[in-house]
């Protein structure tokens, strides 16, 4: 960074660091014991559409990457989901299949299109609840939409569980950061 990038209040990027997603069994581990969220099984990577053949050969390198079914769809963006399935109890094998697939496309130059990836739980009352890594920020946020189908957050869980997780995950400062993600597959 140079002397006008600081004088004008410019910061470098923060470069994304794929490992974190590793911290996250030991997260879940804290989620369940301090408020009783488990993982589902579920989670996902999203990234900007990308079209035609490009699309396909992806595709087929992350079903052949993971040897796992592995779910494509597009939300009302545009954007690109690729959800993973695995057994609730094997946390670490789901954030290993994130890690995997975004590792690959950032290898084959899709890096500048990955925008998050999540991991899905749930509470004993149904209550839904993702930890969303921003790629592009190397931070993490909770994000809990409200089980009345509207799209409403409950906002005195995230924060409750941003203080929960503080020691577990980097967590995003910025709380104009925390996007909604209410379609996500995986949530």
């Amino acid at each position: 960074m140079g002397f006008l990038d600081a004088l004008l209040g410019r910061s470098k990027p923060v470069r994304p660091d794929l490992d974190r997603l590793f911290a996250l069994p030991s997260a879940a581990v804290t989620l369940q014991a301090a408020a009783g969220f488990t993982p589902t099984g579920l989670g996902s990577v999203c990234f900007a559409s990308v079209e035609g053949a490009e699309f396909a050969r992806i595709q087929d390198e992350v079903r052949a990457l993971l040897g796992t079914p592995v779910e494509f769809s597009q939300d009302a963006y545009g954007y690109t989901w690729m959800q993973a399935r695995h057994d609730p109890e094997d946390a670490a094998g789901l954030v290993n299949d994130l890690h995997a697939v975004n590792s690959a496309l950032e290898g084959a130059g899709f890096g500048p299109q990955l925008l998050c990836s999540l991991m899905g739980f749930r509470n004993e009352r149904g209550q839904r609840l993702a930890l969303v890594y921003l790629y592009k920020r190397g931070t993490f946020y909770p994000f809990a939409p409200k089980g009345d189908g509207a799209q409403k957050r409950d906002n005195p869980l995230e924060l409750q569980v941003r203080a929960m997780l503080a020691d577990d995950l980097t967590i995003e400062e910025d709380l104009g950061r925390w996007f909604p993600v209410w379609s996500a597959p995986g949530l």
